[in-house]
C-alpha cells in the first residue's frame, strides 16, 4: 500500500482560501466555516494536502488493510463545484444528524453544499461535536 499523501503542511490557510476559493460566496462561507469550526474544535486551521482545511487531528488504522495514517478531525475545502464537508463519521449511529442538516449531497467520505446557507449550522455544530466525540473514543485525542 503507498504512502498517503494528504498530510497537515505549513501552508498558509487564509491565502488558500483567498486564492482558492472561486466565488466572493465561497470565499465568505469558507471564512465563515473557518471561524465555526476553530470554535467547535478548539484547534487552529492547518492546510492538509494542498485544498483540505482541517482542524485537530487523529491517528487512525484501517480495519480493512493495513493502511493507517493522520487526518483531521473535522475540515472542510471550498472546491470550484461545491464545498466539501468533512465533518461527518460515516456511523448508522449518527445518520439521524443528517436529516435536518438541509440541502446538500453525500460523497463517499464528505458532504457537499453549495453555499453555507443551505444547510442549517445548528445541526452542523451537532454534526462536528459527535464526530470529534465519536473519533475521539475510537482513535483516542492526540492533540
Amino acid at each position: 500500500m503507498g504512502e498517503i499523501k494528504t498530510k497537515q503542511t505549513s501552508a498558509n490557510v487564509l491565502n488558500f482560501i483567498n486564492e482558492f476559493a472561486d466565488t466572493e460566496q465561497k470565499k465568505a462561507d469558507s471564512l465563515t466555516l473557518l471561524k465555526l469550526m476553530e470554535k467547535v474544535s478548539g484547534c487552529e486551521p492547518k492546510m492538509w494536502g494542498p485544498s483540505i482545511i482541517g482542524f485537530g487531528r487523529y491517528h487512525y488504522k484501517s480495519d480493512r488493510s493495513s493502511q493507517e495514517g493522520d487526518w483531521p478531525l473535522i475540515g472542510f475545502s471550498p472546491r470550484k463545484n461545491a464545498i466539501s464537508l468533512y465533518v461527518y463519521n460515516g456511523s448508522d449511529e449518527h445518520a439521524y444528524l443528517l436529516r435536518d442538516l438541509g440541502k446538500y449531497k453525500m460523497g463517499k467520505a464528505c458532504i457537499y453544499i453549495k453555499r453555507l446557507a443551505d444547510i442549517n449550522q445548528e445541526n452542523l455544530v451537532t454534526l462536528m461535536k459527535e464526530t470529534i466525540k465519536f473519533l475521539h473514543g475510537k482513535y483516542g485525542n492526540p492533540n
